[in-house]
């Protein structure tokens, strides 16, 4: 007899299940309402793009690109779904910025009134070596801010807005780092100026720097090659080289930050290495992580929308990694009370059945979680599943509770046991699944 094949999750991807799964949508349900309060609104886009769209938007010579995207011929054009001509590939999106951009381009957004404020979330992937929080389907929560303003106010609430759902969340272990990386008016002179200093101490990088050197120096800066780190710490410092407008809006950011109540730490080696990105660059890192502890980065990108063809439009977004986000939590042991399954009903007899089921469709309608056992089953088996299925409440109906129209609900915590009626049982589980009753 042949052996059938068991098949098993990919490397570097994994099943999400209950109960994780009910954390990660309380999670991602906690961001939808603190960015829905500061006026943000959900996208949803394509989870793979034309390749070209990340070459441009990300950089063609990022390790991203050249060697972590998951890429494909597309067969057909995109436009006539004929043959397409060779060459032409679509990749998953390794990240979700490129795509939101290209949507704002592309249904002409920048005519809508005021900022557009718009928040995301879902897969994304990147052919990465699997590690403790790293996966090749890993997933992000971000939000953008695309319009004609660059004040500092709007950084500073992006970053506000972030920190605020981290609390909500309950991972308040964090650290929220800032700087500012200058515009094209004095990046420039001092990408010259690392490039130049770096190239005098390359015999003693390492590969990756040394072809960084060339290619993209700010990339050296985040090195975490332990060997390096005393050579980058005697680097030129961008914040030494910021133009007069750019010093500016940092320290304008930083005043805001302070109005808010928001703690912060600068860190001059907190970089963007694509030339779009000017100005304001953050980053949020959270205990129990280890060395790869970041779970949030953002700044702002002033040229990307016309970079992609758009019209000029300033812009600024985060990203959070929700696999280390929530893995944090975790490890935290600080992970919020999680609602479950509340009533179980032990019916017993066919004559019940139908009183069993209409209860239960009432007491869902009403927004309480029931279970209803397909089968008739012994009252001391129902009850060892209810136990089981962590259900806080049994409610028994017999031919008694038929009979006189009432219910017995017990609870199974301290077995405490009472009679009700209809409503009286609806009133008494609203207000339990409340919080207001007892």
């Amino acid at each position: 007899m042949t052996e059938r094949k068991q098949f098993r999750a990919i490397k570097g991807t994994r099943d999400i299940l209950p109960p994780d799964s009910a954390l990660w949508n309380w999670f991602e349900q906690t961001a939808r309402d603190t960015f829905e309060r500061y006026g943000y609104h959900d996208i949803r886009t394509p989870v793979f793009e034309p390749t070209e769209l990340f070459a441009r938007s990300i950089g063609a010579d990022t390790d991203v690109v050249n060697k972590e995207m998951f890429t494909f011929g597309s067969g057909y054009d995109s436009d006539s779904m004929e043959e397409s001509a060779p060459g032409l590939t679509y990749s998953l999106r390794p990240e979700a910025t490129a795509s939101v951009v290209r949507a704002y381009i592309e249904h002409g957004m920048n005519t809508l009134p005021g900022d557009v404020k718009l928040y995301y979330m879902g897969p994304m992937f990147r052919r990465e070596r699997p590690q403790k929080g790293r996966y090749r389907q890993f997933y992000q929560i971000g939000a953008e801010v695309l319009g004609q303003s660059d004040a500092p106010a709007i950084d500073a609430e992006l970053i506000e807005m972030l920190l605020v759902f981290f609390w909500r969340a309950g991972l308040d272990r964090t650290t929220l780092y800032v700087n500012s990386i200058g515009d094209k008016n004095c990046r420039p002179q001092y990408v010259e100026l690392l490039r130049e200093k770096l190239l005098k101490v390359k015999d003693s990088l390492g590969a990756d720097s040394q072809r960084r050197i060339e290619t993209n120096p700010l990339r050296v800066l985040d090195s975490k090659l332990p060997e390096e780190q005393a050579i980058i710490e005697k680097l030129p410092r961008i914040s030494d080289h910021l133009c007069a407008e750019c010093r500016e809006h940092f320290t304008k950011l930083k005043e805001e930050l302070k109005l808010r109540g928001v703690a912060y730490e600068e860190n001059w080696r907190l970089v963007r290495g694509l030339d779009y990105y000017t100005r304001t660059t953050f980053e949020v890192t959270a205990a129990g992580l280890g060395s790869q502890n970041a779970v949030c980065g953002g700044g702002r990108y002033d040229g990307l929308v016309e970079l992609l063809g758009g019209p000029p439009t300033k812009g600024i977004g985060f990203a959070i990694g929700s696999d280390r986000a929530i893995l944090s939590i975790q490890e935290s042991k600080n992970l919020p009370h999680l609602p479950g399954l509340a009533v179980f009903v032990a019916w017993m007899g066919a004559k019940c059945y139908p009183a069993a089921v209409a209860i239960a469709r009432k007491l869902r309608d009403s927004g309480v979680s029931v279970e209803l056992p397909p089968e008739e089953m012994k009252f001391k088996k129902s009850l060892g599943l209810a136990d089981k299925l962590g259900a806080r409440y049994a409610l028994i109906i017999g031919e008694d509770e038929v009979a006189s129209e009432t219910y017995s609900l017990k609870r199974l915590s301290d077995g405490d046991q009472k009679k009700l009626n209809e409503n009286d049982l609806l009133e008494y589980l609203e207000s339990e699944r409340r919080g207001t009753g007892a």
